[in-house]
Order: C-alpha cells, then structure tokens, then sequence
C-alpha cells in the first residue's frame, strides 16, 4: 500500500511505534507512555498483528482499541475481566509488552523515570518514581519512547536512578540469569533505534524524514551505531492515517510535540 506525503510527526510516531509489537502474538500490549504510545498498540492491534490483547485501562479486555478521549455514544466492546491482581499474572509470566517514557536513558537500556540528581535523597527534581519499572523490564518485552531526542534524556553515563533494568552487567549480581531483559525498540521525535548491535549496543533503525544520522548523534551522549539496514522511517499509509483519527477523534496527538511540526521535516 502507497505512502502517504501529509502527515504529522505525531502520526509517523504512532505508526512507527506500532511496529514494536508486529508479531509478537497473544500478549498484553500497553501503550504506557502517553497518547502517542497507546495509539501505537492500537494500530498495530488493527492492522498486523490482531492477536494482540488490549485493556480499557481499567479492568476489563476489550476486543478493539478505545478512542481517546470523551466517548461520546461509543460502547467499549468487553471480552474478558483484567483486573490489576490478573495484569501481575501477565507480567510475571513474560506475556507482556510495553512501551513507556522515560526521562533518561543510557547506552546499556537502562532508564529512569523517578528522579534527576546525583542524590536520590535531595534530588534536583523529582519525577513520577521507580513505580513498576524493575518487574516489567526484568519479565517481558519493553519498548520506549522520547518526546524530545537530546543529550539530557540519552545521557553519557549511567542514569542518574536505575529503575528500569538494562544490559549493563556490572549492575547484575554474581550467578544471576540475564536473560529475562528484552528491550525491543526506542522511537523518538528524530528515529527509531533498536538494541541489536553487538552486546546490545543500541543502534539507529530508521531516520525520520529530513533527519540525518549525525543530528541524531549530536542530540546522544554516547555512540551510536548504524543499522546495516538503517532506512528512512517508513510514512503511515492513508489506511494507517485513517485509523489513527478515527482513534483519536479530537486530536489529542496534536498536542503531545511542540508546535504539531509535520512528519517530513523542511530542508
């Protein structure tokens, strides 16, 4: 299906973001970083991977993604009770995939969304906490998200507080299995990145149009890698566009980057 030419970058980001769960199966998939994310796992529930589960984000499953927003007349179609004790089950079982927003990010996955500072006891500034970063990223899939690519969330050295658990081994005890961490995807307002460089090592996936790699480096504290099959991010197709409005009828999605700037960036 053709490529769409007018977009808004907040649509190639849903659209991008949704290729984190292709082909992962019947699992939980939770859009947790804000709208933009949400409408990713929504997407991707529509269109290539069906199987997916989704929650009202309350208490129930629901068989398609809810809109955002007021609902108007429109009816939640229910297909099964969720209640948080049963999401534990999910995520303790490895059967979910997330995608959050944290506030930093490190070159070995590791992210924080709980404090910035050099002392955790007087921190500089305080944000949401550690909350349930250490069991999601130590039992399931995760993924993550950016609203503003810059060296201050893509730090130089660690995290100033190691919430979610990353590929940093001298962090991990002496006989401890590893191999429960499967971080997937970055996407952020310049590209997507992945982690499958050697050891890991995070590397670029795609540009978004009109960004260049070494844009996206300066905007990184540390170094990144090429994909030896890095592309242009692919444009959401007027099927995906389509579904995404429908999702978000009083476009929300406008609101969550500066000014709506548009998917292809100007010369």
């Amino acid at each position: 299906m053709s490529q769409s030419t007018d977009f808004s970058l907040a649509e190639l980001i849903v659209t991008a973001a949704s290729e984190a769960w292709r082909g992962n199966g019947e699992v939980l998939a939770s859009g947790a970083g804000g709208p933009l994310t949400r409408l990713g796992a929504s997407l991707a529930k529509l269109t290539h991977t069906p199987e997916l589960l989704m929650t009202d984000s309350e208490a129930y499953l629901v068989e398609e993604p809810i809109p955002l927003g007021p609902r108007g007349d429109y009816k939640p179609k229910f297909s099964g009770h969720l209640p948080f004790s049963r999401v534990f089950d999910c995520v303790w079982r490895g059967l979910r995939h997330a995608m959050t927003g944290p506030v930093q990010i490190d070159r070995w996955g590791q992210t924080n969304l709980s404090m910035i500072g050099s002392d955790f006891r007087k921190p500089k500034i305080q944000q949401l906490g550690v909350r349930g970063l250490p069991g999601n990223t130590i039992n399931h899939m995760n993924s993550m998200w950016v609203a503003n690519h810059s060296t201050r969330v893509f730090v130089e050295g660690e995290v100033d507080m190691v919430g979610g658990v990353g590929y940093n081994k001298a962090r991990w005890p002496a006989g401890v299995k590893q191999d429960y961490v499967d971080l997937r995807l970055i996407v952020s307002n310049l590209c997507v990145l992945d982690f499958e460089g050697p050891d890991h090592a995070i590397q670029v996936r795609s540009l978004h149009p009109g960004v260049t790699f070494e844009e996206v480096q300066a905007a990184t504290g540390f170094p990144l890698l090429k994909s030896p099959s890095m592309k242009e991010t692919l444009h959401p197709t007027a099927e995906q566009l389509a579904i995404i409005r429908r999702l978000d009828p009083h476009n929300i999605r406008a609101a969550m980057l500066k000014d709506n700037p548009p998917g292809i960036r100007a010369a």
